[in-house]
């Protein structure tokens, strides 16, 4: 029937209800990407509270590094298992009862009485948002179509930006309300009410979506192979630091690189006798796919590094409190936001150009703050580093609008969970790099000594490899395709 035979009651409800579709839509985009930054905030927020976990819990400094180390390890190694079973439970599915799990065991981060328990909690709210964060690109395709998708991955990127870069602004807050007497609990207790009211709207408003592959088994083996593998990659970066990278730690990573080398061969093996692979492995001979996977290494790593190296600075280094330490770093998810919206403008015309452009200003912005650093030395204030920072943040803001559409560009629909899967790992694998990296240099000249240029002296020369890894993202932006867009 046209719309010229309808009635006009029968037009306004039409009308109406089309309008509660895009409403449904939006909902279920924000349980979604909200779900997602939760999972980011939780990655870096633990950095902020580590002087006052430490006093509370009577942790040594190795037991601090875990904190946030066990969450990592965890999702590196369980978050293909997760991609995978959104394609055999259905997605929906499996992302609600992992919001449950993330929602109970950050409660029992909260309530944990002793160091040993809050690493092992954490351990297990990183394993359950490997089973969550996956299933998000699979969901927004299911919810928007061929047509929207493109917006709203447009949004998705900068708020999964934010959400990276404002877990340091978030944990400084929540200390200093003390909430309910709460302390630093409180930044694991948040994830309560917002867990349960994703929960909600999820279950409302997230479309039912078919399994992709429901009759499939599980390959545990290849799923033995993916944990192991992403374990001996990881592990080594977090520990070996640690402990002076002894030989051990480069032999692991080598049996790192065989176990994953092994993993694939197995993928190819099944793929070709009609099996279901944990990992498509077609997504790997995608140039722009596996260029951008570089770009995420070089980027994120840079980020978490220089996350990692202003926090120790502000406070270990000048005696910043939480909060203090999180708002002499404001400029960077404040200009964020300019660096996105510039980014959307220019990105149909620029195509991966943006990202180039992005990718420079931001070791602009690095370079201009290192110098300042050289320039202050122990004579430093916040007020001398917010704006090589908000040069930082802008060009930080301006990368992640363009990344996800390009490191996606090629994809085909059925390839499309390993991809996020695979591309989820990385991402873990990337900040614990950057973390490893920068800490590396940072800590080896702090040692157990004291003092403000110490401390300044160090940031800025551990501020270096920040760099370094912005230039590799920089050049692996060239075998990315020069104009992409989510595939259809």
């Amino acid at each position: 029937m046209s719309t010229t035979a309808l009635s006009t009651p029968q037009i306004g409800a039409v009308a109406s209800s089309r309008r509660a579709l895009r409403r449904n839509a939006w909902i279920g985009f924000a349980v979604v990407a909200g779900t997602a930054a939760m999972d980011l905030l939780d990655s870096t927020i633990a950095q902020t509270a580590a002087p006052d976990i430490r006093r509370a819990l009577g942790a040594s400094y190795p037991d601090l590094e875990w904190i946030s180390a066990a969450y990592t390890l965890a999702m590196a190694a369980l978050m293909i298992l997760g991609s995978r079973l959104g394609d055999i439970f259905g997605r929906r599915r499996v992302l609600l009862t992992a919001i449950v799990g993330f929602v109970v065991s950050s409660s029992l981060c909260a309530l944990a009485p002793t160091a040993a328990t809050l690493i092992a909690a954490r351990a297990l709210q990183g394993a359950t948002a490997a089973l969550m964060v996956p299933q998000g690109f699979g969901l927004i395709r299911e919810i928007f179509g061929d047509a929207g998708q493109q917006k709203a991955f447009g949004i998705f990127g900068p708020i999964m930006g934010l959400a990276a870069i404002a877990g340091p602004l978030a944990g400084g807050g929540l200390i200093a309300l003390n909430l309910f007497g709460l302390g630093w609990r409180a930044i694991f207790l948040i994830n309560v009410p917002l867990g349960l009211c994703a929960l909600l709207a999820g279950t409302r408003h997230l479309p039912d979506d078919p399994p992709a592959t429901p009759h499939a088994r599980l390959d545990v083996l290849s799923v033995a192979l993916a944990a192991a593998g992403g374990f001996a990659l990881v592990y080594p970066f977090i520990e070996g630091r640690q402990q002076g990278w002894p030989v051990w730690s480069f032999a692991m990573l080598g049996g790192g690189v065989a176990i994953l080398t092994a993993f694939a061969a197995r993928q190819k093996a099944r793929a070709r006798r009609g099996h279901a692979p944990l990992v498509v492995p077609s997504i790997l001979s995608r140039r722009g796919y596996v260029a951008g996977l570089a770009v995420a290494i070089g980027f994120l790593g840079a980020m978490g590094g220089i996350t990692l190296a202003l926090n120790v600075m502000f406070q270990g280094g000048l005696g910043f409190t939480p909060l203090d330490s999180a708002l002499s770093a404001v400029a960077i998810p404040v200009l964020a936001i300019g660096g996105s919206i510039s980014s959307s403008i220019l990105l149909p015309k620029l195509g991966r150009s943006t990202m180039h452009i992005g990718i420079a200003v931001m070791a602009i912005g690095v370079v201009g703050t290192i110098m300042v650093l050289h320039a202050a030395a122990g004579d430093l204030s916040a007020w001398q580093t917010a704006g090589p920072l908000a040069v930082v943040g802008f060009g930080m803001g301006m990368v992640f609008v363009p990344m996800f559409d390009m490191i996606l560009a090629g994809v085909e629909p059925h390839e499309l969970g390993s991809a996020s899967g695979l591309l989820e790992s990385v991402q873990q694998l990337a900040m614990s790099l950057g973390l490893a990296a920068v800490g590396t240099v940072l800590f080896d000249e702090v040692g157990g000594r004291h003092g403000a240029g110490l401390f300044v002296g160090a940031t800025s020369d551990a501020l270096v490899v920040a760099v370094a890894l912005l230039v590799l993202a920089w050049i692996a932006t060239w075998w990315v395709p020069k104009h992409a867009r989510v595939p259809a």
